[in-house]
């Protein structure tokens, strides 16, 4: 069974989405990384999910 994981990337519109591993869509975009890092890390805490921000800007 695959790992359950959560990732803060670059969004094309300029912000930061957290996205769940392995899709193309955002759970949530956000202005800042640092917004975006609290909502991923809290939800790969509930979900039990590895997690990971991609290079900070």
């Amino acid at each position: 069974m695959a790992k359950k994981s959560q990732h803060v990337v670059k969004s094309s519109d300029g912000g930061w989405a957290v996205k769940k591993g392995g899709s193309s869509r955002a759970t949530k975009v956000f202005d800042t990384q640092k917004e975006a890092i609290k909502h991923g890390r809290a939800i790969a805490k509930s979900q039990n999910a590895e997690f990971y921000v991609s290079k900070r800007s």
